[in-house]
């Protein structure tokens, strides 16, 4: 190929993806001026102030050229018990809003359905196990709620942190452990443990009076929240991923101009995936941050002592989870709804739930 002809071509190149950005600079100016209120998630989550915040308050900004405009104030500052939200979306208090989905199961127990305790240990699981519900939990939250889902999103996995000494699973018998649904619940009533349900903000005072032995949370999520600073041991048996819901009120939604929905839903499904890879990368880094090794990035440099899960533990782990997890919860949630769970997420994830 000669220089001109390669030149030329490169010209060309640099004309198409020119043009490309001009044209979607263009479209962004398009937009009609809409302004939107957002409750998001607790502000010390790596999901908040890595992913939540700044997609609200400075990408959706940037990528609309300044049309489409947000505040967000995540729900521990405003002091919202997070296990209102959905209610508080269909009342219209806020346009958009992000909950742990697991919460909302006291008004449905569909919505433990991608995030029961254990039923993933991978995130890559995680996240095809809430892809194959997103269909059922849309249509629950559109007919029941008032509300569209947009997109799922993660935390590090859920693990336990205790202020005493443990050795493994047997050693949380008789222990008070905090939990924040009923999926650990049952997890935690098969060890034999007493599960206190308690907010997130509410835990490092309860660790320091001694109303509980243990808490279970993110492996950064805990990190950043501060708990290294009232427990002493980290004991990685997972409990689940803390899978967020991102949704908008539909009344809010039927507002809104065309463009600006399709603008919305082209961005969320950037801001999907981005939740996805922090959540990924939070896993690596919970590790160092939480042992005192480098690198630690998102996290706050701690040594807090790791209780190995012995293969013992991992197979009664699997037990409890076929057993206790998901017997309880289809008893809660029914058989209709345990038979689709299992054409669901339970095909994805190889596991079925019973229908009786």
């Amino acid at each position: 190929m000669s220089k001109t002809v390669f030149s030329s071509l490169l010209s060309s190149v640099g004309a198409v993806a020119l043009g490309g950005a001009l044209a979607a600079s263009a479209a962004a100016a398009e937009l009609p001026r809409t302004h939107v209120k957002v409750i998001g998630l607790n502000s010390p989550t790596v999901a908040s102030f890595l992913d939540e915040v700044p997609f609200w308050r400075e990408t959706i900004a940037k990528d609309s050229n300044g049309q489409v405009t947000a505040d967000i104030t995540p729900l521990d500052q405003m002091g919202i018990d997070d296990k209102t939200m959905l209610r508080l979306l269909k009342l219209g208090v806020m346009d958009f809003a992000s909950m742990d989905i697991s919460k909302m199961a006291g008004d449905d127990p569909h919505f433990e359905g991608c995030d029961l305790a254990g039923i993933s240990l991978d995130i890559k699981k995680a996240r095809a196990g809430c892809d194959a519900y997103r269909a059922v939990l849309d249509g629950l939250m559109q007919k029941n709620w008032g509300a569209k889902l947009l997109a799922f999103g993660t935390n590090p996995p859920q693990v336990f942190w205790c202020r005493v000494p443990i050795a493994g699973l047997a050693d949380l018998k008789g222990k008070k452990v905090r939990v924040f649904n009923k999926t650990m619940i049952d997890f935690l009533n098969g060890v034999g443990a007493t599960a206190v349900n308690m907010a997130f903000a509410e835990v490092i005072p309860a660790m320091q009076r001694g109303v509980v032995d243990c808490g279970v949370t993110g492996t950064l999520s805990g990190n950043t929240a501060g708990w290294p600073e009232v427990t002493t041991h980290l004991y990685p048996m997972y409990l689940g991923w803390s899978i967020n819901v991102h949704a908008v009120n539909l009344n809010s939604w039927k507002r809104f101009d065309p463009a600006v929905q399709k603008f919305i839903l082209d961005e969320f499904k950037k801001f999907e995936d981005k939740m996805w890879a922090t959540g990924a990368a939070a896993v690596a880094d919970a590790e160092n941050c939480n042992f005192g090794k480098q690198p630690c990035k998102m996290g706050k440099p701690a040594k807090l002592t790791l209780v190995p899960v012995s293969a013992a533990d991992a197979a009664e782990h699997k037990k409890l989870l076929e057993t206790a997890v998901l017997k309880g919860w289809a008893s809660r949630c029914g058989g209709p709804c345990a038979k689709e769970w299992n054409e669901t997420v339970g095909k994805v994830l190889g596991l079925t739930a019973p229908v009786n």
